[in-house]
């Protein structure tokens, strides 16, 4: 398919940039600035991520925390069980 300034397919001839005049980057954004600089710009991105976080409500918080104490119990009282029944069973067993 072509239209009035050539085929889609192939790129104009000014769209190329000659190999000389492409810029080559030796160290990357993190060599020109100092640690100080990276240290800040990391925290800045920590307070920004923290923004975006959606925090739960007071109630949200009271629910979800009162499901794992829950279920932390749940499972304490399961392996409380499961180490009981097998150490009768090793006694039982071995004597």
């Amino acid at each position: 398919m072509s239209d009035a300034v050539g085929s889609l397919d192939t790129p104009d001839a000014q769209d190329e940039v000659p190999e000389s005049k492409k810029k080559t980057r030796k160290g990357g954004k993190r060599a020109k600035k100092g640690p100080l600089k990276r240290l800040a710009l990391f925290y800045r991105q920590i307070v920004a991520e923290l923004r975006k976080v959606v925090w739960p409500t007071r109630s949200q918080l009271t629910r979800y925390t009162t499901v794992v104490i829950f279920f932390v119990i749940v499972m304490i009282g399961l392996v409380t069980v499961i180490d009981y029944g097998l150490d009768h069973a090793a006694k039982y067993v071995f004597g």
